[in-house]
């Protein structure tokens, strides 16, 4: 069995140098597809040269086509029998590809989901590796101090050879921003201890997920009218169609964040409706429920939030399917009917 490892990436030059640095230093060796998707800087450079370091598939995208339609491109053309998504300014961690590959051995038809991980303190550089700063950022860079400045940097000679000194600074979490901590959290607690779940597929992962490519190519692959919840509408499909979602504990991803690019689905809605529209369940109409419910100020009553997957589930089973604003409506009146009656 072999993996592919799907690289999608726009405009990420400096960070997609670091995360093929890391798919080089795998424990187990994976084939490699970079999807660049329409970009505009030093992109080429960095592929020229790491394909004089190790092979690797090369897909160019004269303009950019997104999230769904690189990925997709990427899965057409890679060879392995297991598929792992990463993006381009994400790091994977050296027993990475190895992690997942453990997971399709063991268990026939899965969807793989890994842990993933921030960097946080890379947000203000253009370059992790060189500390060149983000635009607009000089002046916060050039006053922090050296030691601000060597924990900042992530390196290629760290990720080849010192890669726990890059683990010792990560952080948990997954967008969207609101809790991500909390979120990253109950999402992998669920995939460990509540496997009979029926709304594992919500845990799916936009970056490090692996899945069987025979599985993929059947379903129709990520629609391309979704960059947002893409991979969780893809994972629901793939979980209707008999696989089973799986923790592949020890596969970790470091997200190395910048502060531009990233995409808050509480703030910009418009997939909801197109992914209800091709799964009218409440469970979908409820997720927005419980990424606010996970924030530090939360505007969901009390009584209405929804703080687990299993408690997702639970809220889907009441309500029953009336709509997207309507099922959440329906959610809300239950809970504040449940409240009074306590009380």
């Amino acid at each position: 069995m072999r993996a592919s490892v799907i690289l999608r990436s726009r405009d990420e030059a400096a960070r997609l140098r670091l995360t093929l640095a890391s798919l080089r230093a795998q424990s187990e060796e994976a084939e490699i597809v970079v999807v660049n998707d329409g970009s505009d800087d030093a992109t080429d450079d960095v592929l020229r040269e790491a394909t004089r370091l190790a092979p690797l598939v090369r897909i160019d995208h004269e303009k950019a086509q997104g999230r769904s339609r690189a990925a997709n491109a990427g899965a057409a053309r890679a060879g392995g029998d297991v598929l792992i998504f990463l993006d381009g300014d994400t790091l994977a961690g050296p027993d990475f590809v190895a992690r997942h590959l453990a997971v399709h051995r063991r268990l026939d038809g899965a969807l793989a989901r890994g842990e993933t991980l921030h960097l946080r303190q890379t947000r203000l550089f253009r370059d992790p590796d060189a500390l060149t700063p983000m635009p607009g950022e000089e002046a916060r860079v050039s006053a922090m101090s050296a030691a601000d400045l060597a924990r900042a940097r992530v390196g290629v000679d760290e990720v080849a050879g010192d890669f726990a000194s890059i683990e010792a600074r990560a952080q948990e979490g997954i967008y969207p921003g609101a809790g991500p901590r909390r979120l990253y959290q109950l999402e992998m607690a669920a995939l460990r201890e509540a496997r009979g779940c029926a709304v594992l597929w919500a845990a799916a992962s936009g970056s490090n997920q692996s899945v069987p490519r025979a599985a993929f190519l059947d379903s129709g692959g990520f629609d391309d009218e979704l960059s947002i919840n893409e991979h969780r509408e893809l994972a629901l499909r793939l979980t209707q169609a008999g696989l089973a979602m799986a923790p592949a504990d020890g596969a970790r991803s470091f997200h190395m964040i910048h502060r531009r690019g990233w995409r808050d689905p509480l703030v910009e809605t418009d997939w909801e409706a197109r992914f209800y529209a091709r799964h009218p369940l409440p469970e979908v109409a409820l997720l927005a429920v419980l990424w606010a419910s996970l924030a530090d100020a939360p505007a969901v009553p009390a009584p209405a939030r929804i703080l687990s997957l299993p408690q997702l589930a639970e809220a889907a089973r009441r309500v029953g399917v009336v709509g997207l604003e309507a099922a959440r409506a329906a959610h809300l009146c239950a809970c504040a009917e449940q409240g009074a009656a306590l009380g």
